[in-house]
């Protein structure tokens, strides 16, 4: 064997023993092109994994990856649909929609309790480019605003 391809095999062996290591205690991990300290947790694809020693670990646990959108439920009040932080008056008392349920304010209410006739078949308003069915409530400038027959009616009731 001559000696320059006996040191292009030892060079060759010396890089990949270099490159090649099995994880070690404390090792971090990656994911989606960040670094997560040894012990950290990250949601992936719907699931929580842990970090164990540069490997991820699948954890039993499901998630929301960070920013995720996650749709709130409305609230129902006199055939109206309320969204998450809508005000209604209900029984001279102002209530908020806080995803699906009603929470009081406990506050009286300016206007009585739904004083306008809904007409939830009419037509759409529109709302920042946005399509709103009649019937259906927004928050605009803190007091919530109905979509009734394509015109927007202020309910006077607070809304965040």
């Amino acid at each position: 064997m001559t000696f320059s391809r006996l040191f292009s095999l030892v060079a060759v062996a010396l890089v990949a023993g270099c490159s090649a290591r099995s994880a070690q205690a404390g090792d971090p991990c990656f994911h989606a092109g960040s670094m997560y300290s040894d012990g950290a947790a990250s949601c992936q694809s719907g699931r929580q994994y842990k970090c164990n020693n540069g490997e991820w670990l699948s954890t039993p646990d499901n998630c929301q990856p960070a920013g995720a959108v996650v749709a709130s439920r409305p609230c129902s009040f006199a055939g109206i649909s309320f969204q998450t932080g809508s005000a209604s008056c209900q029984n001279g008392t102002q209530f908020r929609c806080e995803d699906g349920a009603w929470n009081t304010l406990r506050a009286p209410c300016k206007v009585g309790d739904s004083p306008i006739k809904v007409n939830s078949a009419g037509s759409t308003c529109m709302f920042g480019g946005a399509t709103v069915a009649s019937g259906s409530t927004i928050c605009q400038s803190g007091t919530t605003s109905l979509c009734n027959d394509g015109a927007w009616v202020n309910l006077g009731t607070l809304c965040r």
